[in-house]
C-alpha cells in the first residue's frame, strides 16, 4: 500500500456491487525517446517473468493458484482478476515453450477449480475475481486463506465485492480453455470452456430490439440491464471456437447473433464502433473506447470495418512526458500510445479521479490499449501498420524497462524491469474510474501478444 492512497477499482469492477458501467467495461491504470532499453526477445522473457512472479507470489498457500493481477502498490491486495488470468493463459501458450504450455495448463485448471467449487452456484459461472493470498484489510479484517479456502470453495473476492459475473470474463475464460484444450487435446477444458458458453447463452441471450447478449449479473444475481459491443466482440471468437472444436452447429448461430450485435454498433460515417446499449434499445454513443475499435478487428477480420483502426489511432492517440500538467513520467522519458477513451481526453485534471488517487493526466498511455492497437495493426497488415506497431510496441517495452520500479507482489520484489505498468500517468477511463502506473498481469499479457503476433480472438 502507500500511505493513504486506497484501492484502485479495476477493469469490469462495479459489477460486483450491481453498478453499471455504460456498457464500456473499464479498467485501472499506467512510457521514453532517448532511452536506452532492451527489446525484443529480452523484453518478451521479463514480460513472461513478471508473470510468473505474479502466479508465484503466494507459495505458501497452495499449487492450485491464479495470478494476483496488480502489483501490492495498486491497493488491491491479492486479487485475480478472472479477465487477467485468462489472458496470462494465453500469453504462456503464445510463447510456444514447455515452461509456458505448463503454467498456462495450472492456471486453466484453476479457473476450472473455481467454476467447480463455487461457493453458492454450480451453474458453470465464474466470478470477476478471487483472492489468491491472506491479507489485512483497510477496515483490519483478515483474509487468511489463498485461493482455495479451508473448506475447498474458490475464495471469492468479496472485499471489494468483486463477486459478479459479467460475459466479458467468461467469453475470454472461455477463449482461454478452448485454446487449452486446442493445444493439450485434454477434454476437460473444452468441457469447461462449453459449460461457459451454455451459461452465457442462458442468462445473456436478449431478445430486446438490438439483440446481443447482456452484461452479466451482479453480486446478487441480478441481471444487469446493459449490452457491450466488447463483450459479443468476445463471444463472436468464443461461440466460433465451440463451433469448431465441438462441431456442434448451434454455437454458430449464437457466434451470428453476437456478431450482429456488434455491426449494429458501427458508425459509418466515422468509421469507429459505438460502446453498446443501456437498454436494447438505444444506442449509447459516448464515451467511445479504445477496445471496440481494435477487439472488432481481431475477432471478425473484415475489411469493411478495419477502418476502426485509424480511428483509434488518430483520435485517441497520447503522447506522455514530464511536461504534461499531472503526469508522473520521470523528466526525460517519453510514452506514446492510445487512451482508453474519447472521454479521458477531455477528463477533469483539476480533481482526482477517485477519492485519495491522484488527478488524472490526459495524456497518459493506456498501454493494454496500445498493445491492442499494435497487434491489430500488425494483423491487418496494410502500408505503414507495422511500422507503426513497432512504435507502439517500442514504447511499451521502455515502459516495462523504466516504469513501476520497486513493485511487489505477495511482499516480494518482482524481478527488475518486469512487468508493464498499466498507464504512463493516472488516467481517467471516463467510466467512472481509473488506470494508474502498477505492473499489472494484463498489460503484460496483451504486450506479449502483440510482440508475439499472436490473436487471441481469431476463431
Amino acid at each position: 500500500m502507500v500511505g493513504r492512497q486506497g484501492p484502485v477499482v479495476g477493469r469490469r469492477s462495479l459489477i460486483g456491487a450491481g453498478l453499471g458501467v455504460g456498457v464500456g467495461a473499464a479498467v485501472f491504470g499506467a512510457g521514453g525517446a532517448g532511452v536506452a532499453y532492451a527489446a525484443g526477445g529480452s523484453a518478451r522473457r521479463r514480460g513472461l517473468g513478471f508473470l510468473a512472479a505474479a502466479m508465484d507470489g503466494y507459495p505458501d498457500h497452495g499449487s492450485v493458484r491464479l495470478a494476483q493481477s496488480y502489483s501490492d502498490q495498486a491497493g488491491l491486495f491479492s486479487t485475480a482478476f478472472t479477465y487477467d488470468n485468462a489472458l496470462a493463459v494465453l500469453a504462456q501458450l503464445a510463447g510456444r515453450t514447455a515452461g509456458g504450455l505448463g503454467r498456462a495448463v495450472v492456471l486453466g485448471d484453476a479457473l476450472l477449480y473455481a467454476q467447480e467449487h463455487d461457493p453458492v452456484y454450480d451453474d458453470g459461472r465464474l466470478r470477476q475475481a478471487y483472492n489468491v493470498g491472506p491479507y489485512t484489510f483497510f477496515d483490519g479484517s483478515l483474509q487468511p486463506d489463498g485461493f482455495v479456502r479451508a473448506d475447498g470453495t474458490a475464495n471469492v473476492g468479496t472485499q471489494f465485492g468483486f463477486t459478479g459475473t459479467a460475459v466479458g470474463d467468461m467469453a475470454w475464460a472461455g477463449i482461454a480453455l478452448s485454446a487449452l484444450a486446442r493445444r493439450t487435446g485434454a477434454r476437460r477444458f473444452l468441457e469447461g470452456a462449453v459449460r461457459i458458453g451454455t451459461w452465457i447463452e442462458r442468462v445473456g441471450r436478449t431478445d430486446e430490439p438490438l439483440g446481443g447478449y447482456k452484461f452479466g449479473v451482479n453480486g446478487a444475481d441480478e441481471k444487469l440491464p446493459f449490452t457491450s459491443t466488447e463483450h459479443n466482440t468476445d463471444l463472436v471468437c468464443l461461440f466460433g471456437r465451440l463451433a469448431l472444436l465441438t462441431g456442434d452447429r448451434v454455437w454458430r448461430e449464437r457466434r451470428a447473433r453476437a456478431e450482429a450485435f456488434v455491426k449494429k454498433m458501427w458508425e459509418p460515417a466515422g468509421s469507429f464502433f459505438y460502446t453498446g446499449t443501456n437498454d436494447g434499445v438505444t444506442v449509447n454513443k459516448s464515451p467511445i473506447p479504445e477496445d471496440t475499435q481494435t477487439w472488432t478487428h481481431l475477432a471478425l477480420d473484415s475489411r469493411s470495418y478495419s477502418r476502426s483502426l485509424d480511428w483509434a489511432a488518430a483520435e485517441l492517440a497520447v503522447v506522455d512526458h514530464a511536461g504534461r500538467r499531472n503526469s508522473t513520467v520521470p523528466t526525460g522519458q517519453t510514452y506514446e500510445g492510445v487512451t482508453f477513451s474519447s472521454a479521458s481526453l477531455v477528463a477533469n485534471e483539476d480533481a482526482p479521479i477517485a477519492e485519495f488517487q491522484p488527478k488524472p493526466d490526459r495524456s497518459g498511455v493506456w498501454f493494454e490499449g496500445t498493445a491492442h492497437l499494435a497487434l491489430a495493426l500488425r494483423d491487418r497488415g496494410r502500408a505503414g501498420d507495422e511500422t507503426r506497431a513497432r512504435r507502439l510496441v517500442a514504447s511499451i517495452e521502455r515502459a516495462q524497462d523504466l516504469l513501476g520500479a520497486g513493485q511487489t507482489v505477495g511482499g516480494r520484489a518482482l524481478p527488475e524491469r518486469s512487468g508493464v505498468v498499466s498507464a504512463s500517468s493516472p488516467l481517467d477511463t471516463g467510466f467512472g474510474f481509473g488506470y494508474y502506473p502498477y505492473r499489472h498481469v494484463g498489460a503484460t499479457a496483451w504486450y506479449l501478444l502483440a510482440a508475439t503476433r499472436t490473436n487471441p480472438l481469431r476463431a
